[in-house]
């Protein structure tokens, strides 16, 4: 495997700042290429689809090469990939059309561990139905989510199992085959939120045993654009639609409105870059997606563990968690010191990081709340030793 940090930190304009962003938690910052995809497309003449003009085929061979990229990523068949402004908005949708025969009593399993935007919609499902919300438990310790516990949570009234591929919070990966064993055994659907893993561990929705996977785009540095895949596309057909077409069949049954073009060009050109990660990788875009995020995910690999012992080895923080599968997010908190002042030092050492009350989330069961927050960060694709060197050497101040 090869994985040049040096070369990829040349794809992107945006580290000229001279800041070292370890703000990937929030998204990358944007290559090149996907830059000038987006400003390509937005320049070229595209119009609605259903039409014999070039414009109008333009944008129905964007939306197509879209879905494509999509399922090379996740291992899918592009006829199962919904496009849409988020995967926020994007599960919203799917929780409403899903929850259309959910009926008094019925369940829905979400996890501490999940970002908001797989757990919010099925709340609003379930208050809107009358369902149940139960809720699968961090380890305080190790912030790993056992898998164990599905057994007991999963019962044959449960409707949905929404879970995430890993914590852009704290990095935990759960055994997503294993929690979703426990779902096949009531009939219930997968949900898995795959957005902050996908730029960082090669995807397979086979594997991971979902029914629908969802990914953000900006997450691994594409456009503000987001995808729905599902494992089985005939699904689609029997679901409500939201699109304002009534003859809408497939994925466009989720798709509300007109796509925006150069963003799904953009994204494309996303899919493309990780493809190109490895400069060694050969054969089809799904073979160069999966051997470059190989590597990607070995490089990360040694890079994270550096990061966690050197500040373990400061006796005024702690590394919140220490679980066994995990990508490049991690979270810590310095004693005597809130995490918006932490942030703020960091700031002024050219470090960008988050500052994370604690009230909320994975954070809030975890009780960081009480020792002033959490500061979060993320490594990135272009990330290097010396900017870790230069995190640490600034959370060494503190102390």
């Amino acid at each position: 495997m090869a994985f040049d940090v040096a070369r990829v930190r040349g794809l992107f304009p945006a580290l000229g700042d001279g800041w070292v962003h370890l703000d990937a938690p929030a998204g990358m910052q944007v290559p090149e290429q996907v830059a000038t995809a987006v400003s390509t497309a937005l320049r070229a003449p595209v119009s609605g689809p259903g039409g014999i003009f070039p414009a109008s085929q333009r944008a129905e061979a964007i939306v197509d090469a879209a879905r494509r990229s999509v399922a090379d990523l996740v291992g899918a068949d592009p006829a199962g990939v919904v496009l849409g402004p988020s995967a926020a908005a994007l599960l919203q949708r799917l929780a409403d059309a899903l929850a259309d025969d959910w009926f008094l009593g019925d369940e829905v399993v979400v996890s501490r561990l999940d970002h908001p935007a797989n757990i919010a919609p099925w709340q609003r499902a379930a208050q809107r139905t009358g369902s149940v919300v139960r809720w699968a438990e961090v380890d305080i310790e190790t912030c790993e989510l056992p898998a164990w516990q599905y057994d007991g949570l999963v019962s044959d009234r449960c409707k949905v199992v929404a879970i995430t591929a890993a914590s852009g919070a704290v990095g935990t990966r759960p055994d997503l085959s294993k929690i979703a064993e426990a779902a096949r055994k009531s009939g219930a659907l997968v949900v898995v939120d795959a957005s902050s893993a996908a730029p960082f561990v090669p995807l397979d929705i086979s594997a991971m045993d979902a029914d629908v996977v969802v990914v953000s785009a900006n997450a691994w540095g594409g456009p503000p654009v987001g995808a729905l895949v599902f494992r089985d596309p005939a699904m689609l057909d029997r679901l409500p639609s939201s699109a304002l077409e009534p003859g809408a069949r497939g994925p466009e049954r989720l798709e509300l409105g007109p796509h925006a073009y150069p963003l799904l060009a953009g994204l494309v050109a996303s899919v493309e870059y990780l493809a190109g990660l490895d400069d060694t990788a050969t054969g089809s875009r799904r073979e160069r997606v999966l051997t470059s995020l190989g590597s990607v995910k070995s490089y990360q690999a040694g890079l994270l563990a550096n990061l966690i012992n050197e500040l373990r080895s400061l006796r005024h923080v702690m590394v919140i968690g220490d679980a066994m599968r995990r990508v490049p997010a991690l979270a810590f908190t310095i004693a005597g010191v809130k995490s918006t002042d932490g942030v703020e030092h960091l700031s002024a050492r050219g470090v960008c990081a988050f500052a994370d009350s604690g009230h909320y989330g994975v954070f809030s069961a975890l009780g960081v709340g009480e020792v002033g927050g959490a500061v979060r960060v993320g490594l990135a694709h272009y990330t290097n030793a010396v900017e870790i060197d230069q995190l640490v050497r600034a959370v060494a101040e503190l102390g």
